[in-house]
């Protein structure tokens, strides 16, 4: 008998708001997406609007499941990380825009914080480095520039949340405050030992406790959406931040497994199991997934330019019209270019976390043309993949052998074959790529009772295609080698 039952999948990005309704065996049925403005008001700026998050989410959900079939079982949320918006309990409006994980306006704050010595003790809670990447130093900024907003937050009138607890309280219309222990994980406020917020950081950041959510489990009971807010009632019961639900989506279950999700920007995480590994090569360490109050945890490195890199080249310089371009112009490049790109746009992430460094191109000679740049673009995205396995493989001391790719640039075959050529390894893509929202299906699935474990999800992973290194390793080594001393000097010049 066929299982007819479905799932609703909310993936919240940083560029567009998604609705995708999955079957019980993992297809895709129906999917809804509107884009929604990015805002730069000053340099080094990003902030979105929260009402536009709110109404493109809604009304992709409205069409999502009024073209369902039958009613689905659960919702799962999946969103862009670290970005926060606070807002008014009584009315759930905002005090101020959402200000995005690629916004630097505090890395002047967290540098003074580092200069007065506090970042081992964040590390040593939380797993992270002081960076304005995260979203502690965001909160205690919109505090203390929103007029009488530190006040408000320390009477309780107002509430913080990253994005899903912010959908969580518009599709519950404000019955639950809540977030999971993976979005948690990536505030800086979060003890990912105790699994408690931490009373030292909230001190050490000023966050008063009051604006807090309550952490759950990635499978729980987050309430139930609204009939007037996407107007059905379901039961939300999955949610995890959209790295770890693409690693989710991956079956990345066991420790030693890697996934490396390419969109907006680039992320890998290793899978260490019950071990929180401390790095030694600035990797993050993070929640990988909790379930049943156990929490299973990652190494992840975090690159902030990947698919946007393509994006500029198309609407920032116009050297292409079409992102799928790039695959044709690296294809016809020059065997022996030397151009490098380094797409350090908003400062370069793990494991360098140099917020000042900028953009720049390397090696252009007269003959340099669109392909020359458009394969040195998609180059770097492995390049910097290829940094973070690096430093990875030295703090799990066992070499990764193979990754697990998705994201929209794993549609990119030329990418995929450079990918394994110069980070050594086989690049395996999956049959569905729409992991990040896959995974978000899977945990409302479990939290729903459709799947019964995680073997039982482990056996729908089916891989598409997979791609074996096939490059020499004199010339392997020389890239790499001209990779690090054009990343130096766009360090160099960033620091001037």
């Amino acid at each position: 008998m066929t299982d007819t039952r479905t799932l609703l999948s909310i993936d919240q990005g940083t560029t567009s708001s998604r609705a995708i309704l999955f079957s019980a065996s993992g297809d895709v049925i129906k999917v809804a997406q509107s884009e929604f403005e990015q805002h730069y008001p000053a340099n080094g700026w990003v902030e979105h609007d929260p009402e536009e998050i709110w109404s493109t989410t809604a009304a992709a959900c409205r069409e999502v499941c009024e073209a369902a079939a039958v009613p689905p079982e659960a919702i799962g949320i999946t969103n862009q990380r670290e970005t926060v918006v606070v807002w008014e309990r009584a009315t759930g409006k905002s005090i101020y825009p959402a200000i995005v994980w690629q916004d630097r306006r505090t890395a002047e704050r967290c540098e003074q914080l580092r200069a007065d010595g506090h970042e081992s003790l964040v590390t040593q809670k939380t797993g992270l480095l002081l960076d304005p990447y995260f979203s502690a130093t965001k909160i205690a900024w919109i505090l203390d520039n929103v007029e009488g907003a530190r006040a408000r937050a320390e009477a309780g009138e107002l509430a913080v949340g990253t994005i899903d607890t912010f959908l969580i309280w518009r599709l519950t219309q404000g019955q639950v405050h809540a977030t999971d222990a993976t979005n948690a994980s990536r505030t800086a406020l979060f003890n990912i030992h105790s699994q408690q917020w931490d009373s030292a950081l909230l001190e050490l950041f000023e966050v008063p406790s009051a604006l807090l959510p309550e952490v759950l489990d990635c499978v729980d009971d987050f309430g139930t959406s609204h009939a007037d807010s996407i107007g059905i009632e379901i039961p939300i019961r999955g949610v995890a931040g959209d790295q770890q639900s693409a690693a989710f989506g991956q079956a990345c279950f066991s420790a030693g497994m890697v996934k490396s999700t390419y969109g907006t920007g680039c992320f890998a995480l290793l899978n260490t199991g019950t071990t929180a590994i401390a790095s030694q090569n600035r990797m993050l360490t993070t929640v990988a997934y909790r379930l049943d109050g156990v929490t299973h945890y990652a190494l992840e490195g975090s690159i902030f330019i990947a698919g946007a890199a393509v994006q500029w080249l198309r609407d920032g310089i116009g050297l292409i019209d079409s992102s799928h371009e790039t695959e044709a112009l690296a294809k016809r490049s020059r065997e022996d270019s030397k151009v490098y790109v380094v797409p350090a746009f908003t400062g370069l992430g793990a494991p360098h976390w140099d917020p000042h460094a900028r953009g720049a191109i390397f090696g252009l000679t007269r003959d340099s043309g669109p392909a020359e740049i458009a394969k040195a673009t998609l180059e770097s995205v492995c390049l910097q993949t290829n940094d973070l396995l690096s430093a990875m493989s030295d703090d799990a001391e066992e070499p990764v052998s193979a990754i697990r790719v998705d994201g929209g640039m794993a549609a990119n075959d030329w990418l995929l074959n450079a990918l394994a050529a110069i980070c050594d390894v086989r690049v395996q893509r999956p049959k569905v790529i729409e992991t990040t929202a896959l995974g978000a299906a899977y945990l409302a699935g479990l939290g729903a009772g459709i799947y019964s474990s995680l073997n039982d999800i482990e056996a729908r992973w089916v891989r598409d295609a997979e791609f074996d290194t096939n490059m020499p390793g004199e010339k392997r080594t020389a890239l790499i080698d001209g990779w690090q001393s054009a990343v130096q000097q766009v360090r160099s010049h960033g620091s001037r």
